[in-house]
């Protein structure tokens, strides 16, 4: 279903439904769950992110069943998250019904905003229902979360299973995906002549307009990488099969549309470095343990931007950005110059401070 789609629904259809549904009642649960159903619609940052939460969890409760209930568009990145015992999808009715159908220890939503997700975690059988409480959503738990804008949000989520008695300490410092044996294979093949040689990955892709760099610029930027001797691979969907022929153009390699989200991630995975605006796939490199170089606009870096380890974040930090909250980013009368201003000379000096950081002072 169009995420567009599914905002239209929940305006309208949550929203209403959020504010009549009567809270649940908490029912006592055994001491150790056996059955753990969180709740992920939304993009693919959001999915990865979850990740240490969800280690968190297995870590707890050993032998813990977990099933995710995800949208067609994040679904692919729980593939990185061994250990599941499912993954079904919101907005596919034949996988949608029987979750909610079932019955489990725990529902956690892990949605920040919208209320559809909340309305399902109410109508699960569940003892214990967890979600934030940002809104009229907070009705419908049994443990309402505060939620802050500032905080990372992989945090965020570790924040949900403090009624649960886990903190999950560290667990977002280190690395939290893992990439499938079939996919790494497949990469190898892929990779031709740039197989065991040192390349920057370089993702040019972003969910809306405003967070775009443009084509032309990572473009440059390869050119640049490329006559000092190192290599570049593009990667991204369908989306980003025109902005990869122009990095190809200026000497990188281009996968765009050529590989599944597991496979890109096992790309990543092979990298020395990944460039890339406020994404998803800067969220899984991080996940990998890849040092990144970002480019952060009108998302919220303090939410979002990477910490630690070898990553550089490029923020303007004009007075009108960030402008998103909740995920919503308004047209920009501006053009965007939040990400306009970030020049080609300055991410290349930053892609080359951290490679000379990771030979000197390798992990």
């Amino acid at each position: 279903m169009n995420p567009r789609l599914l905002k239209l629904i929940d305006s309208v259809v949550g929203r209403t439904a959020a504010a009549i549904i009567p809270p649940p009642s908490l029912v006592l649960q055994p001491h150790l769950p056996k059955s753990i159903l969180v709740i992920r619609p939304g993009g693919i940052g959001d999915a990865a992110l979850l990740a240490p939460a969800l280690h968190a969890l297995q870590r707890s409760y050993p032998g813990v069943s977990i099933d995710i209930l995800a949208e067609r568009r994040n679904a692919g990145a729980f593939a990185l998250c061994p250990g599941l015992r499912s993954v079904s999808r919101y907005d596919v009715p034949a996988e949608f019904f029987p979750v909610l159908r079932s019955s489990y220890d725990v529902v956690i939503d892990t949605e920040q905003w919208h209320r559809l997700s909340a309305v399902v975690a109410r109508i699960v059988r569940a003892g214990i229902k967890i979600g934030f409480a940002t809104n009229e959503r907070r009705r419908l738990f049994t443990h309402p979360i505060p939620y802050e804008q500032d905080d990372y949000e992989a945090d965020s989520f570790m924040r949900l299973l403090t009624p649960l008695g886990i903190r999950g300490e560290g667990e977002a410092e280190c690395s939290f995906l893992a990439v499938p044996a079939r996919d790494a294979e497949l990469v190898d093949q892929l990779l031709g002549g740039l197989k065991g040689r040192r390349f920057v990955a370089l993702f040019p892709g972003a969910s809306i307009a405003e967070r775009r760099w443009g084509a032309e610029r990572f473009a440059s930027l390869a050119a640049l990488l490329v006559q000092r001797g190192i290599g570049v691979v593009v990667v991204g969907g369908e989306s980003e099969r025109a902005a990869g022929r122009t990095v190809e153009a200026a000497g990188g390699l281009s996968l765009c549309g050529r590989t599944g989200l597991a496979a890109t991630a096992a790309v990543i995975g092979r990298s020395a470095l990944l460039v890339s605006g406020d994404s998803g796939i800067l969220h899984i490199a991080v996940g990998l343990g890849i040092p990144t170089v970002s480019l952060f606009g009108p998302g919220r870096a303090k939410k979002w931007a990477p910490r630690n380890g070898y990553h550089t974040v490029i923020n303007k930090e004009l007075p009108c950005s960030p402008c998103t909250t909740f995920g919503y980013t308004p047209k920009c009368p501006g053009n965007a110059r939040c990400m306009a201003d970030i020049t080609v000379d300055e991410v290349k000096g930053a892609v080359l401070a951290v490679l000379e950081k990771i030979i000197s002072h390798p992990k």
